[in-house]
């Protein structure tokens, strides 16, 4: 039963992972689509530069949860599977509303 619960949280924490990585991948072509524009770039330039920490910190946050589900323990997986998922939801969110805002939904 406990392998259940560990294979659980590896995939949450693996999906959480995916999720910030794809945060800062997108805020990564941002940015370099915003510096090709020069000066009428500066506005979207500006927005990644906000973003960065949040995108940063979640990428950290889901690698901190994934090792922690690489333990024996289940309360350790249950508490790996929170960080790295919260980590993901946090991700999510903060990519729509960068592409919200990008779109000029503000």
């Amino acid at each position: 039963m406990t392998w259940i619960i560990g294979i659980i949280a590896a995939v949450v924490a693996v999906a959480g992972l995916l999720v910030a990585l794809g945060y800062v991948g997108y805020l990564a072509m941002l940015n370099n689509a915003a510096k090709k524009r020069g000066l009428s770039g500066g506005g979207a330039a500006d927005l990644v530069r906000s973003r960065w920490a949040v995108a940063g910190g979640a990428t950290a946050a889901a690698v901190i949860g994934l090792l922690i589900t690489a333990g024996e323990s289940v309360p350790g997986d249950i508490i790996g599977l929170l960080i790295a998922g919260g980590a993901g939801l946090v991700a999510k969110q903060g990519l729509d509303s960068t592409r919200k805002q990008l779109r000029g939904g503000n």
